[in-house]
């Protein structure tokens, strides 16, 4: 039975992993006014029919906010942007998200009418913006993180006055970041990281009063915070870590005290911290920020040659030598520092934006595949940046062994296979994975895979960092689920 005996006025059938291509013949059903296959299995391209519907229309939920009318969010769906879906005049909501998409944006995407939402996050698609996207003028939602774009950010978008949330991370799009955001005051959700390009200075936000998220991280922003950012309010989550920021943080930016999560690592600030970020309650990360290092007070009574942590779980053994790998089952954080009884400690930054209740630590349910599974079974992810040091090691060229499996996304024929783990790995502050894709590299889920590295140490320290640069699904299964996932790491003087 096809999904065309399912529809009538409303074609809603969300998280079912149906199977098969996007049905094309549903422009034959002349009163349906929705379209929402968002979590299933669906492969194929979007047909190019769909652009004959001029019934799809605003539908509100009990609560008077507006559904999803055009949704393929979650599939397996292949191909370009088909023009003809700029046809439907009266489309609201084109959410694209966590497919396979390729190609540009065309042109005539410009001409949607009363556009509101455009979410195409999680594709493959190229190209500049086009500039026909300036009449968009009544949008208030526009997500294209984590694509393959070329050019800058374009100025356009400060056009877009009615803009709620703007997100841009891992787009390919180079900076500098517009000044015109500055003047969309109804913006309220602001996400823009790891751009390419050039060097930019912090927007001025201040007199945005709607505004709640700003999340500006790695996007070359240089100098210091503007003076006037100390009148902000409202304000809940404040990322602005991995740029080139200096200075101090004034005492009059005490406003901020009020903020849930404050993230300013790996900057050049200086200077004492201000009374008000003492504050109880609040999660701030300042590692590796100029202004707080946990590694100065650290004095060494011995001196080790290896390193050896089960990330995530208990203390266990490999079949090989019986190495001894130490237990790492602190729960982690958005903001802590966690220092073992030996020579080694961990700073986790971040949390999961969209999912409060998303834990640090994964646990495998499923058999591994390769040697020493036992190292397989539990891991620690991070939303943003996670370092591992290993302090007092004498120094010398060590090999390095970092141990990954996907052990979250699925191998079976539903939406939740369709998940994509992508990020980057550093080793002494040099990055040595790009756009790593664990499941991909291993050839599969739940199959056990080591990535070996040679390092020197000259300051008897070694510094490990998996670091999630805004690539990869963030949604499948489930929203929350993202990020770097790592399982053991292994820190050896000489060659192996």
């Amino acid at each position: 039975m096809g999904l065309t005996s399912w529809c009538s006025d409303l074609c809603i059938l969300r998280r079912q992993s149906l199977g098969g291509k996007v049905p094309p013949k549903l422009f034959r059903l002349p009163y349906l006014i929705e379209i929402d296959l968002t979590r299933n299995y669906l492969n194929g391209t979007i047909p190019r029919e769909w652009g004959t519907m001029q019934r799809l229309e605003t539908v509100y939920d009990i609560l008077h906010l507006p559904q999803c009318f055009l949704s393929l969010l979650g599939n397996r769906v292949t191909g370009g942007l088909p023009i003809e879906l700029a046809n439907i005049s009266t489309l609201l909501n084109l959410t694209l998200d966590y497919n396979q998409l390729s190609g540009n944006i065309p042109p005539q995407f410009g001409n949607f009418s009363s556009l509101e939402k455009l979410s195409l996050i999680s594709n493959n698609l190229s190209g500049e913006l086009p500039q026909s996207l300036v009449k968009l003028t009544t949008m208030t939602d526009f997500g294209i993180s984590d694509n393959f774009f070329s050019g800058n950010i374009p100025n356009f978008i400060q056009s877009w006055t009615n803009l709620r949330r703007l997100f841009i991370q891992g787009s390919g799009l180079s900076g500098p970041i517009p000044s015109g955001i500055a003047s969309m005051a109804n913006l309220s959700d602001l996400r823009i990281s790891d751009l390419n390009g050039d060097e930019t200075t912090f927007p001025h936000l201040s007199n945005n009063s709607n505004i709640k998220y700003i999340i500006l991280r790695s996007c070359n922003i240089i100098g210091q915070l503007p003076k006037d950012f100390g009148k902000t309010s409202g304000l809940k989550v404040l990322d602005l870590s991995f740029n080139s920021l200096v200075g101090s943080i004034p005492n009059n930016f005490s406003s901020l005290s009020e903020v849930d999560y404050i993230y300013l690592t790996g900057n050049s600030l200086t200077g004492p911290l201000p009374t008000w970020m003492l504050n109880d309650g609040q999660h701030m990360n300042l590692f590796a920020s100029g202004i707080v290092s946990c590694l100065r007070s650290f004095s060494c009574i011995h001196t080790y040659n290896s390193l050896h942590i089960n990330c995530g779980g208990e203390e266990v053994k490999d079949d090989d030598k019986g190495t001894l790998y130490k237990k790492d089952k602190a729960s982690g954080g958005a903001s802590n520092f966690v220092q073992s009884a030996t020579n080694w400690g961990f700073s986790s930054t971040g949390h999961f934006l969209d999912n409060g209740t998303s834990g640090y630590l994964r646990t495998n349910t499923s058999s591994i595949s390769g040697k020493n599974p036992q190292l397989y079974m539990d891991a620690r992810v991070s939303p943003l940046s996670l370092s591992y040091y290993g302090f007092c090691l004498k120094n010398g060229n060590y090999t390095i062994s970092l141990h990954f499996a996907e052990i979250v996304f699925t191998k079976d024929r539903t939406y939740s296979s369709l998940g994509r783990r992508i990020f980057a790995v550093y080793i002494q502050g040099q990055l040595v994975l790009k756009d790593f894709n664990i499941e991909d590299e291993a050839g599969g889920v739940n199959i056990g895979i080591i990535k070996i590295f040679s390092a020197a140490v000259t300051d008897n320290t070694v510094d490990i960092r998996v670091y999630w640069a805004g690539r990869g699904t963030t949604g499948i299964p489930y929203f929350g689920e993202y990020g770097p996932l790592i399982l053991a790491i292994s820190v050896n003087l000489g060659k192996l």
